[in-house]
């Protein structure tokens, strides 16, 4: 008690005391990573004119204006926040809007200031796409006004830095990818205030490993950085392919540069969850959450496999028996991606993330049509396919098929969720101790709500544990925390797992731990239930909780359920053990059903809810892996 006093007292004086401080005394800290203002090409078409210091403001708790002409405002502030907005054309846009500039007369700059309708938005910034894909001679990047947004960037953050109180992180977006659409988009996060004079972007190259090359050259002159992966599930299968950006096969040293650099990864955003696929996980009832099925932007389906995190996973063991090392043993958190400059992380609070084109229910597709609605978006339709059809296939949506639900607009948007939040463990709320937990993965990721998370494996736990009001400290002295990683012994690790509700939310209604491993050369993974609400046990035979009869009311969104806990805890060992094998394993916390945004929106238009849409959610949170080593 006298130890966590003293470091909150110069934790408010401003004095870092990450290195004397123990591992217990860390607190679960809930912020923002992903992160778009006025500064991003495509957030300032589609309306925002939220700065970098409004989208601080907001982080901090006061309301902001949304594009579509109403407040957005967090119930709790958030305890760090990063702005990440896109290095190639940063605060290019906003530039050509502004008639003083020589880029305002450029005739890509006319058409997006003549742009009315949103529609007309959509194809007038498609004709930024040959530029942002360097398929046509650029005569519109202006590197000083890139420079200059940069350093509004920079300033806002030193602004709204308060060590102790609320962590500002220097950051920026590095959106590449394969070809045109196949996601590798990457967050940069700064560790302190020494940053490069301009951002790394697509521009330069498109190859995230020259990412990787210029961030250890920065780090040779004392400026650490680490790159966050997002939406790998609309990469195509490129995220977490196994070869190079330009097809070689991959080395030790490729392994090596990525983990140094990327050691954490986005499982869930509004654009999608990418912890697994019912494609690849068919044994998993849970894996069919807040699916995006598409690459980014498109109608075109993305490949599941090589596309998301827990097939990674296992295809880092493997590439690990291999002799190449694990290019993907990184650690979990979310983020929203917001471009309204505010996160969206409540279902019931849902204003989704591109402004005006998304900022009402209708233009979601939750809420159906009028007639005359259906007629003027069905002729908006032929005028986009009009404008479209001098533009190559390669740089518009393409044609979205049929529609599952006539009535309702069909837009990829749909298919987004509110989330989500990146959870870290750090002794204080300061950039350094933020930043330190990230490389070492002590990090969680929330679907939205701010659920918490504890993961430790150890090979001495006692029974007596879970009960005990020191346990954080002895899981901490008799084993490793999530992240880690540790030697295969004889018997089963203890494995303990601490799962804590967010009093805003639904009650938790069960714990479970995930499993992957190689069993002579062939990847595997089970799913068992450790921890069941209302103390029920867990039937053997199936590893799953009984049903506890959870049940939402689509009328009004009220729910109800036999049982439901505040917190889950459990001390287990892996049935199916075996001492010679790679594995790892991860947490995944479920709360009882909710109403999905797309029903509460339904609701308060007194409509049904769209038949093609899911009604339900079950939030949950996600621990970064601990893995176990089964080489002798």
């Amino acid at each position: 008690m006298v130890l966590r006093f003293a470091i909150a007292v110069l934790t408010v004086l401003g004095v870092s005391v990450s290195a004397q401080a123990e591992p217990a005394s860390r607190q679960a800290l809930f912020g923002e990573t992903h992160l778009h203002t006025t500064f991003s090409f495509d957030a300032y078409i589609f309306g925002n004119r939220n700065d970098p210091e409004a989208a601080y403001r907001f982080a901090k708790g006061e309301a902001i204006d949304h594009p579509g002409g109403f407040k957005m405002q967090l119930q709790k502030p958030l305890d760090f926040q990063a702005v990440t907005d896109h290095a190639m054309y940063l605060g290019m846009v906003p530039a050509m809007f502004d008639t003083s500039t020589q880029v305002s007369n450029h005739p890509v700059a006319q058409a997006l200031r003549e742009a009315q309708s949103p529609i007309e938005r959509r194809d007038a910034f498609q004709q930024l796409f040959p530029y942002i894909g360097q398929l046509v001679e650029d005569d519109l990047l202006d590197m000083n006004i890139v420079r200059s947004a940069w350093s509004e960037i920079i300033d806002a953050a030193e602004r709204h830095n308060e060590p102790g109180k609320f962590t500002t992180f220097i950051g920026y977006e590095y959106t590449s990818s394969q070809t045109q659409f196949e996601n590798l988009h990457r967050n940069v996060l700064f560790r302190g205030n020494k940053v490069p004079d301009e951002p790394f972007s697509r521009l330069v190259s498109r190859n995230p490993e020259d990412l990787w090359r210029w961030m250890d050259g920065l780090r040779a002159e004392g400026i650490d950085s680490i790159a966050i992966p997002h939406n790998s599930n609309g990469s195509d299968g490129f995220m977490f392919r196994t070869s190079t950006f330009e097809g070689a096969p991959l080395t030790k040293a490729y392994s090596e540069m990525r983990m140094r650099n990327e050691p954490i990864v986005e499982i869930s955003q509004i654009k999608g969850t990418s912890e697994t696929h019912p494609l690849l996980s068919p044994n998993d009832e849970f894996a069919d959450f807040e699916i995006m099925p598409y690459q980014i932007a498109t109608w075109r389906p993305s490949q599941a496999e090589g596309s998301y995190v827990r097939d990674a996973y296992l295809t880092g063991l493997k590439l690990n028996q291999q002799g190449v090392g694990n290019p993907f043993k990184f650690g979990l958190i979310s983020a929203s991606d917001t471009h309204v400059g505010a996160g969206s992380f409540d279902e019931s609070n849902y204003w989704s993330k591109i402004g005006v084109v998304d900022s009402t229910a209708k233009l979601r597709g939750s809420v159906p049509l009028s007639w005359s609605e259906r007629l003027l978006a069905f002729a908006m339709g032929i005028r986009s396919k009009i404008a479209n059809r001098n533009i190559p296939e390669a740089m518009h949506p393409g044609d979205p098929g049929e529609n599952p639900a006539p009535g309702y607009r069909h837009m990829q948007w749909s298919s987004w969720g509110a989330s989500g939040l990146a959870g870290v463990w750090a002794e204080e709320n300061t950039r350094q101790s933020i930043f330190d937990a990230m490389r070492r993965k002590e990090t969680f990721a929330t679907s939205g709500p701010r659920l918490q998370v504890r993961f430790f494996a150890g090979s001495n736990y006692s029974n007596t544990m879970l009960s005990r009001s020191d346990m954080v400290r002895q899981a901490y002295a008799g084993g490793v925390p999530m992240g880690g990683e540790m030697k295969a012994s004889a018997q089963s690790p203890d494995f303990l797992v601490w799962v804590m509700r967010d009093p805003a939310s639904a009650p938790l209604q069960r714990v479970q731990i995930v499993k992957g491993w190689i069993d002579n050369g062939e990847a595997k993974e089970q799913v068992y239930d450790v921890a069941c609400a209302g103390g029920r046990e867990v039937d053997p035979a199936t590893n799953r909780c009984p049903d506890n009869n959870a049940t939402v009311d689509l009328s009004d969104c009220s729910i109800a359920a036999d049982t439901g806990a505040d917190e889950l805890k459990a001390l287990w060992k892996d049935p199916d053990y075996q001492a010679n094998q790679d594995a790892f394993y991860y947490v995944r916390g479920i709360e009882n059903p909710t109403c999905r945004w797309s029903t509460w929106d339904a609701v308060r238009a007194g409509t049904p809810p769209n038949p093609a849409l899911h009604t339900t959610i079950q939030e949950r949170v996600w621990s970064s892996p601990i893995w176990i080593d089964g080489r002798s």
